[in-house]
């Protein structure tokens, strides 16, 4: 599967290959800091922060879900999404942090893009999330 799961008019929706389900949120236009976005983008952001976090928790049942946003190296409004278990290889840590341990997850992150994409489609086409 690609990495671009979802592009709208003002977002997309991006896999971080990882052990874990891992997605970013990214504007289409060029801000620099979640201010800076007009009120009805950063609705939409949030909304889409709502969506995904729901059908994470649906599909997998993690442990936390850890949402983000920090662009040290990308200067670009963006958020991250990632769905966090107690055996994954860093819990507690963040991701780009220690490795606890080796991981032993069996996680069916293909039928879970797949299906997001598809929940995200009927919202770019309904422009609406339910």
């Amino acid at each position: 599967m690609e990495n671009v799961i979802f592009q709208g008019e003002s977002l997309r929706v991006e896999i971080e290959p990882f052990e874990i389900p891992w997605l970013k949120i990214f504007t289409v236009t060029p801000h620099k800091e979640f201010s800076e976005c007009s009120l009805d983008l950063r609705i939409e952001i949030i909304q889409m922060l709502d969506v995904i976090e729901k059908e994470m928790i649906g599909f997998f049942n993690p442990d936390k879900i850890n949402i983000a946003s920090f662009g040290n190296y990308v200067p670009k409004v963006h958020f991250h999404i990632q769905a966090r278990f107690k055996n994954d290889s860093y819990f507690p840590e963040p991701t780009w942090g220690k490795k606890m341990r080796d991981s032993d997850l069996k996680l069916d992150m293909n039928s879970f893009y797949e299906k997001l994409s598809h929940k995200l489609e009927s919202y770019k086409l309904t422009n609406q999330i339910n």
